[in-house]
């Protein structure tokens, strides 16, 4: 390989890091500390909850409406003194408690999983979340997390066209009025609906009111292995009606808002495996966001802080006014959420620069998928990935390969021509000397490197779909216990920085299988380009250092994938070598384009002229 491909390897590689590098400088600590520590001092208080009061069964919930006065100040005062009850329903999937403070879902659990603590998953828990109408009366401002709900009648089992539901209400009076929730769950399903209905409250709301306020805000808890590696995908996301495009605040940022005055048709708040989204079906008008990310290694393992008020119109002339709400509280599995056609599939980041959401979409993902039916070890599925990937990319290796036999063969010939002109003001003649050697045997000094950055899209496809697959999520191989995240097999007592407090050994071997690979490719290379200044150190030992401290923290598959890939790139390169480009046969081809007449390119032109130039140049400075 030339030093062309040692060049794009290192460019490929070099923008890698660099992506790895922004997307986990996330992982420093706020610079603010004490500020945060009180903020989970003040989390740590509110978490003082009180036991809950499980209901024995769906069918059994009874009750008056709580009548309240139309003052404010009572309302609060019964909220004060009424006791917190809980209430329970629950699918094959979803296990929500219901609060009667404020009638909102108090948590969400998720069947069927489990932390990497191995405790039971819950995208979120406790008083610290909120989810709750503002309003103005006459005398305040007013929120329904001010409120106590009860149950209404009983619980109902509506029979649907296609399957049937849980239906709970929940509703606080005021005066001749009253607000509800109610609650739909259906089988099987990660969906919750919620009917608003604010009925009869013209005399109470403030007529000029033409908005409602709406707000929701969940704290997210570390659910995975490594927490700077979670964080980087833990993010707010939303969509805008009519498109099929999302945004994105950032889970890198240490804290982020944004005011959005336009309508919004659902918001999100995305774990790496897991999100909470909020849809309306007639949109939102508009919506305020933002979120804080709490200090690596708090105490309470709590990620972010997400906020989202929003408005919903209000029309004061109406008798009642219903809103129509749904919550997604599930996982991240790509073609799960594209199953709903709501566009969450883009909260999965599969795509970086475009040609690679395409490989994962429609090459990676199905091949994936496909395997999965008939082998439970995705240590092998990975495996024969890669080998698939590999055999696709054949052409190109083996282009690249000869491109490197050729160099090989021609290095003794490059050799001379760096031994006849040491002198750098001979730096021109020796490059046309070399561009006609090239010419003459049939040689190009972008062989190598084509091939490779036309294998880039690929190499970046791996990067994105291995820590954002949902499958990968704590399925164990060999010494890694969970290949969605690191491997380790020394914890150390102590942090390096840029590398971190444990040794993953899928890392380790990935970068030693660069190290060999480069250095194999190296010496194919003519002494002088061996010779410039850094190639040496940068390809054949900077380069694997630093993939090593990028991938201690990341994903295990992914160093996994390209310790494969490496070393049957190796191999390939020994076989070719040994049975398909021999030596001998490649140089006789070489020998026999080098007896055709030569035609120069226009680069070889050019480089005569400046030749020339550069000649002219020094016999004037003679003469004067």
């Amino acid at each position: 390989m030339d030093k062309n491909t040692v060049t794009g390897l290192v460019l490929i590689v070099a923008i890698m890091i660099g992506f790895g590098i922004f997307n986990s400088k996330q992982a420093t600590k706020y610079n603010e500390e004490k500020r945060v520590q009180d903020s989970i001092a003040h989390v740590n208080k509110m978490n003082d909850r009180q036991e809950l009061q499980p209901v024995d069964s769906l069918n059994n919930f009874t009750g008056d409406t709580l009548q309240t006065n139309l003052s404010a100040d009572s309302i609060l005062q019964t909220a004060i003194q009424k006791e917190e009850e809980f209430y329970t329903i629950e699918n094959d999937l979803l296990k929500l408690t219901l609060t009667s403070i404020g009638g909102r879902i108090y948590s969400a659990e998720l069947k069927g999983f489990q932390t990497y603590s191995r405790n039971p998953l819950f995208l979120f828990d406790g008083k610290n979340n909120d989810f709750s109408f503002k309003f103005e009366t006459s005398e305040a401002s007013m929120s329904t997390s001010q409120m106590v709900f009860e149950p209404v009648g009983e619980t109902q089992i509506v029979m649907g066209d296609n399957d049937t539901l849980v239906q709970f209400p929940l509703r606080v009076a005021l005066g001749k009025g009253y607000i509800e929730y109610v609650y739909k769950l259906r089988p099987n399903s990660y969906f919750v609906d919620l009917d608003v209905n604010f009925v009869g409250l013209k005399e109470y709301i403030e007529r000029r009111s033409t908005y409602l306020g709406l707000l929701w805000t969940m704290i997210s808890p570390q659910q995975e292995k490594g927490f700077s590696n979670e964080n980087n995908y833990t993010e707010l996301a939303y969509k805008f009606p009519g498109e099929t495009s999302i945004e994105k605040l950032s889970g890198r940022n240490k804290e982020k808002s944004e005011d959005i005055p336009v309508k919004i048709n659902w918001i999100a708040f995305k774990q790496q495996f897991f999100s909470a989204i909020i849809i309306n079906k007639n949109n939102f008008d508009n919506a305020t966001l933002s979120f804080d990310t709490y200090p690596e290694n708090n105490a309470d393992k709590l990620m972010k802080k997400f906020h989202a008020e929003m408005s919903v119109p209000y029309n004061s002339a109406n008798e009642s006014q219903n809103y129509t709400l749904s919550f997604y509280l599930g996982t991240n599995h790509y073609n799960t959420l594209k199953s709903y056609d709501l566009s969450f599939e883009k909260l999965v980041p599969i795509s970086w620069i475009g040609i690679d959401g395409l490989i994962n979409k429609y090459i990676i993902i199905p091949v994936f998928n496909f395997f999965e039916n008939f082998i439970s070890n995705y240590g092998i599925i990975i495996l024969i990935l890669t080998l698939l990937i590999k055999l696709i990319i054949f052409p190109f290796t083996r282009k690249s390969y000869v491109s490197m036999a050729k160099m090989r063969l021609l290095k003794p010939e490059i050799d001379k021509i760096a031994t006849k002109y040491p002198k750098k003001e001979d730096a021109m003649k020796k490059q046309q000397e070399t561009m006609a050697l090239y010419k003459k045997n049939g040689a190009s000094m972008f062989g190598g490197c084509l091939p490779m950055l036309l294998q880039f899209p690929i190499l970046i496809a791996m990067f994105r779909f291995f820590p954002t697959s949902f499958e990968l999520r704590q399925k164990a191989f060999l010494w890694a216990d969970d290949l969605s995240g690191y491997d380790s097999v020394l914890d150390l007592p102590f942090n390096i920085p840029f590398y971190g407090d444990h040794v993953s050994l899928f890392a380790l071997l990935m970068a030693i299988s660069m190290f060999f690979y480069t250095k194999i490719t190296m010496s194919s290379q003519s002494q002088s380009q061996n010779s410039m200044p850094g190639m040496k150190f940068m390809s054949l030992y900077f380069m694997p250092v630093m993939m090593l401290c990028f991938c201690n923290n990341f994903s295990s598959g992914l160093s996994y994938y390209y310790l494969l890939s490496n070393v049957i790139t190796i191999g390939q390169m020994w076989f070719m070598r040994k049975y398909i480009v021999k030596d001998e046969d490649l140089l006789r081809k070489m020998q026999e384009h080098a007896k055709q007449p030569i035609k120069k390119s226009k680069f070889q032109l050019k480089l005569e002229e400046m030749q020339r130039q550069q000649q002219l140049q020094q016999k004037n400075r003679k003469k004067r």
